[in-house]
């Protein structure tokens, strides 16, 4: 009986800790008393009501920073097609630290962002370029010794599959 007792005195300070511990439910506010609170590194807030606010900016602070976020966007595994009409296709992995890899033919090389484009130097000689064309992704490929200036040898689509 008294270890019956414990257990019960036991969970009943229990729920009375998590209870007391758990935040406070709000209700939401009214429409125009809707706010943006803004915590800083310090701790300190500053609070904005939304019906004051116009347009929020995020400006990033230097062009590495900016690198760095267009670079992570190609970052992971990459289904293309192989082009001029053949349905086969390949996978291309870039990895952060700018070694690339594929399933088709050799299988190393580098890539970095140039002008928003994923370019691909493969150790075959070929490269590859992984850009946005309107809505969609595609896998342009130029042969060894060609320009890129040059029409690619051939285009596909490319899809991305899964992040590093």
């Amino acid at each position: 009986m008294r270890t019956l007792l414990k257990a019960f005195c036991t969970i009943g300070v229990l729920a009375v800790t998590v209870a007391t511990a758990m935040p406070q439910m709000k209700s939401l506010p009214a429409e125009d008393d809707r706010s943006l609170i803004i915590t800083f590194k310090d701790g300190h807030q500053q609070t904005f009501r939304l019906a004051d606010i116009a347009r929020i900016e995020f400006s990033v602070p230097t062009a590495t920073a900016a690198a760095a976020a267009s670079r992570a966007r190609f970052l992971g595994v990459w289904k293309v097609g192989m082009g001029n009409g053949n349905s086969e296709t390949f996978l291309i992995k870039l990895k952060p630290d700018g070694v690339a890899e594929k399933t088709k033919g050799s299988p190393g090389g580098t890539w970095n962002v140039v002008n928003g484009e994923a370019r691909c130097k493969w150790d075959d000689g070929w490269t590859d370029v992984i850009r946005k064309v309107g809505g969609r992704w595609e896998k342009a490929a130029w042969s060894p010794g060609t320009s890129l200036d040059e029409q690619p040898n051939n285009v596909a689509p490319a899809e991305f599959t899964e992040s590093n």
